[in-house]
């Protein structure tokens, strides 16, 4: 029987779910199609926590409580506030294309990847940056030339960032200075075949990883040693290890497809899974 087969259902029914996140005793995710950031409680009620008119994506929260989401199609970082979102940032300028996922460490500070090129409408693959926003919304690109930087997590000391380059197939590692930026940067894992989409880090170090093209989840050592290996019957996309005692492996798949045809298959779904080691770090 594969691992998959003993997964409980958590959602259903949505367009095409992304960066899961496991905060304040539930799991939150964007929907990007219906524009919508949701929660799922304990009890496994969804509400709607936001509206993105500029489709949601990656999600984070200040040291404050307050949340960080990512405006792909209109390249802006916001903010929600009492009275509704705040820009944060206009990103505009600095990635060329679609913003995408996202990790905010202890400090506040928002580290965010983007398309680098028009993905969906198949344009040449091109490598991008990546951008790290202070909470005052101050912007600056912290690393370059990476081939579609997607899931991002950070150990728990805070002093290790860790990418998904999804046409790069591998996750890449950085060490984080004092004020944010990013240096010694060095492969941490070559994937082979599979291409990482979203990310989570465990209490061994390990890396599960989502790779839509190989269906399947993958619990990854550094240098690249597959632990565990989740076979799944649509695409993987993102994961989060969360619960109480972050042991449970939150799936996300679905298909990447063009947005009319994901609102009208609404394929994508998340499961969830109990295992060994529990999550670690950041987000």
């Amino acid at each position: 029987m594969n691992k998959s087969d003993k997964a409980t259902l958590i959602a259903d029914g949505l367009a095409f779910a992304e960066a899961p996140r496991w905060h304040d005793g539930m799991l939150w995710f964007s929907d990007f199609y219906t524009h919508q950031v949701m929660c799922i409680d304990r009890n496994g009620r969804q509400s709607t926590v936001a509206e993105v008119a500029g489709q949601p994506s990656g999600l984070g929260w200040l040291p404050d409580g307050r949340l960080l989401v990512v405006s792909m199609t209109d390249r802006r970082l916001l903010r929600q506030d009492p009275d509704g979102l705040t820009e944060v940032a206009d990103l505009s300028a600095l990635a060329p294309f679609h913003c995408n996922d996202m990790v905010v460490d202890r400090q506040g500070r928002a580290y965010i990847g983007n398309f680098g090129f028009d993905l969906v409408g198949r344009a040449p693959v091109k490598p991008t940056v990546l951008l790290m926003v202070t909470p005052d919304g101050q912007a600056r690109a912290v690393a370059d030339d990476l081939l579609f930087p997607n899931g991002c997590v950070i150990t728990p000391d805070g002093k290790t960032l860790i990418v998904a380059e999804t046409f790069g197939k591998r996750l890449t590692a950085f060490d984080i200075s004092d004020d944010g930026s990013l240096n010694r940067r060095r492969v941490w894992a070559d994937l082979g075949d599979a291409s990482p989409d979203g990310i989570c880090l465990d209490a061994e170090g390990a890396i599960w990883v989502a790779s839509p093209p190989t269906s399947e989840f993958l619990r990854v050592r550094e240098h690249g040693e597959i632990a565990d290996r989740i076979a799944v019957e649509n695409q993987a996309i993102a994961c989060a290890l969360g619960g109480e005692d972050r042991r449970t492996l939150y799936m996300v798949t679905g298909r990447v497809s063009k947005p009319e045809k994901s609102l009208a298959e609404r394929n994508s779904r998340i499961t969830a899974l109990q295992v060994e080691v529990p999550g670690a770090g950041l987000p």
